[in-house]
């Protein structure tokens, strides 16, 4: 456990939450910058309040992006800006607390990621401005307008989740042999996750492939209906959300032992044991977010900054899950990944 995370977990006595996340930056960054003159025209230190929707772990390669990128901008926090963090740990219900407490402290600008979170921050406020470093389908799930002019006070980053889903399917049937049926599971409590599942659906049928749909609610949903998968599909397509995120690697571990190869969105998961992953690369998608908060911080309004796209994509392929499953993967496949896991 690095430094910062430790300060967020085991307060001392006698020292506020909001004293260790305020300190949080230190750890991260040198003080290097001189003050900026927005700081010195407010005659405080403005405050980014940045709520990850699982723990400090899991986030700190984004983290360390979005922190490096301000850097680069001229922000250092703990000099000319400070920044406040708060853990959701997977827990929809802690979204709420936290930006309760992000609202009542009256932070300049919010960063969130995914869309659980961030509906959840809009319901809090309608006035502090809220960046997203990713979002499944912006627009589709109600978060913004359109991509050109978001409207209100929220913008930020799309994940392309649902366009892919396509993608991924191909992929999966590259991998594995004569591939006809798959799962697909995901927390349909999650919009864009609800969309993408309907898109996996859709698409699926195009290749050739049928698909069965796991609905997840809550934790106590995931591994018997994973255990009911057995013997009746031929791979697991997993569409990722915070809850997902926290029980990756048991989710893992279940598809193993039931012989399933597992296809994600991100690297994250792959690296925790999954066979591969196709998707935006995330730390570029918050070091991006850094630019949003820099455009927000020096006055520009989130209804007049457009919503951007993912630059970066990743095929990671974990090579020692896809032999203890017994696939051979072609060369030619693993030549086109941009990381196999060995």
């Amino acid at each position: 456990m690095t430094g910062w995370e430790h300060r967020l977990s085991a307060s001392p006595d006698g020292m506020s939450r909001r004293g260790f996340a305020a300190r949080l930056g230190a750890a991260l960054v040198p003080l290097a910058f001189p003050a900026s003159a927005f700081a010195q025209r407010q005659g405080r230190l403005p405050v980014i309040g940045f709520l990850g929707a699982t723990t400090p772990t899991v986030w700190s390669p984004f983290v360390n992006a979005f922190v490096g990128r301000l850097r680069e901008l001229g922000w250092v926090d703990g000099r000319n800006v400070s920044i406040e963090y708060r853990w959701a740990e997977g827990r929809h219900e802690r979204y709420a607390e936290h930006t309760a407490e992000f609202v009542q402290r009256g932070v300049n600008v919010i960063v969130t990621s995914g869309t659980g979170p961030t509906l959840s921050v809009m319901q809090a406020t309608k006035e502090i401005p809220i960046v997203f470093a990713a979002a499944g389908d912006p627009v589709g799930t109600g978060i913004v307008a359109s991509l050109a002019r978001p409207g209100g006070n929220v913008t930020g980053l799309s994940n392309q989740q649902t366009d892919l889903a396509g993608n991924r399917l191909e992929l999966l049937r590259e991998v594995v042999p004569r591939l006809k049926r798959v799962a697909v599971m995901g927390n349909v409590r999650v919009p864009n996750v609800t969309l993408e599942m309907d898109e996996v659906q859709k698409v699926a049928p195009r290749i050739g492939v049928e698909v069965t749909r796991l609905e997840i609610h809550k934790t106590e949903d995931i591994f018997p209906g994973l255990q009911a998968l057995a013997g009746k599909v031929d791979a697991l397509y997993v569409c990722t959300d915070p809850l997902i995120t926290t029980h990756t690697a048991r989710i893992n571990t279940v598809a193993m032992s039931e012989k399933l190869p597992t296809m994600y969105a991100f690297r994250e998961y792959v690296r925790q044991g999954g066979l591969m992953s196709y998707g935006p690369n995330f730390p570029d998608l918050f070091r991006r977010a850094g630019d949003f908060v820099d455009k927000i911080l020096r006055g520009a309004k989130p209804a007049e900054i457009p919503v951007e796209q993912p630059l970066k994509f990743d095929l990671i392929v974990n090579l020692t899950t896809a032999k203890a499953l017994g696939l051979d993967i072609p060369e030619v496949f693993l030549v086109r990944a941009n990381e196999v896991i060995e």
